[in-house]
């Protein structure tokens, strides 16, 4: 408890250290800025690969700062893409058990990628998408991609339309599937290939386990689509 206290106070004092050396003219970089932006990427870049949990959370608070700011560096976005894999793609066992799975640790990082909204931000939250099971961090990925709007080839919606079909079939949920339709109905004015989606959201449509104003609103978006489908259709013959 000390240390990420200490860790935590030490990235405080170098943040507003960073502020106190922001004198110069914005076009121009000093060694005293860099020297902080190193240090502060360093110190975010440790408490994310911490084995303290408490560690993790407060690099995802300096991490949303920066982030909101819109002064996420590489290292950073590498922490993101770390905490965003906390127990699946990065794994810590304690006597053969995981110790490691934090979905709430995952489920925040995937808010905060959105938030960054890059290329690269959204490839990370792909990776998420695909091999996550947990419910909820799945829904916070899928809206972070709606939120971020890249579907460059399709990518996002071909991979959001395939693990909706694999938890309709595993783990059904009424608010996973809300957030799939809100992602779509986002994502369709960028997407060529429209089957999936239609396919998609035609299973959630008639899938009685979904609540009532899920289905609906699936319905909705297939007609309002159906007319759009159909003109590309044509217009590829």
């Amino acid at each position: 408890m000390k240390i990420h206290k200490l860790i935590a106070a030490g990235l405080t004092t170098l943040i507003l250290g960073s502020g106190a050396f922001a004198q110069s003219s914005k076009n121009e970089t000093s060694v005293e800025d860099e020297y902080m932006s190193s240090m502060e990427d360093v110190v975010i870049t440790e408490m994310a690969n911490s084995d303290v949990r408490e560690n993790k959370l407060v690099a995802l608070q300096y991490l949303e700062a920066a982030a909101e700011k819109g002064n996420v560096s590489k290292d950073m976005l590498n922490a993101l893409d770390q905490l965003a894999g906390e127990g699946i793609s990065t794994q810590s066992r304690t006597k053969g058990r995981l110790s490691n799975n934090y979905p709430d640790i995952r489920a925040k990082a995937c808010d905060i990628l959105g938030k960054v909204g890059t290329e690269e931000a959204a490839y990370v939250l792909t990776q998420v998408v695909k091999y996550d099971n947990e419910p909820w961090v799945l829904s916070r990925a899928i809206h972070a991609l709606g939120e971020i709007g890249e579907n460059e080839d399709d990518k996002v919606t071909d991979t959001i339309a395939f693990i909706s079909n694999r938890v309709e079939v595993l783990n059904p949920t009424s608010s996973l599937a809300a957030e799939i339709i809100d992602a779509y109905e986002k994502l369709l004015p960028k997407t060529k290939n429209r089957k999936p989606v239609i396919d998609s959201l035609s299973r959630i449509a008639s899938d009685y386990r979904f609540v009532r104003p899920v289905r609906t609103k699936a319905l909705e978006l297939l007609r309002a689509n159906s007319g759009a489908t159909s003109e590309k259709k044509s217009n590829d013959k």
